[in-house]
């Protein structure tokens, strides 16, 4: 049996302990979890995705290389530039996140 203990505001608390009374199956309410945030996770991949490609067309350079360059400092310190970077660390994180849910 695996004992959760939450940090949350008592309304979040009670409103939580409705749920779960009503509901039959705690591995499906669970997994149902489990599985929005990996849906969540994913949409935010497609978007940071999107958003990525308008700078390589922008730019005419895969992110990849881009990344590379910014890391040793080849790169300016405009606000484009540190979103570009920003956006392709988020993108590392979130597929970092979806490998570990699954």
């Amino acid at each position: 049996m695996f004992q959760l203990q939450l940090h949350i505001d008592p309304k979040t608390e009670q409103r939580l302990k409705t749920i779960l009374a009503h509901t039959e199956n705690e591995e499906t309410f669970a997994q149902n979890i489990i599985a929005y945030q990996i849906s969540e996770i994913r949409k935010s991949l497609l978007s940071i995705r999107l958003e990525l490609r308008k700078f390589e067309a922008e730019h005419g350079q895969a992110t990849e290389q881009f990344y590379r360059q910014y890391e040793q400092g080849l790169t300016d310190d405009s606000e484009e530039t540190m979103l570009w970077a920003g956006l392709y660390e988020m993108l590392q994180d979130n597929e970092r996140r979806l490998q570990e849910l699954a």
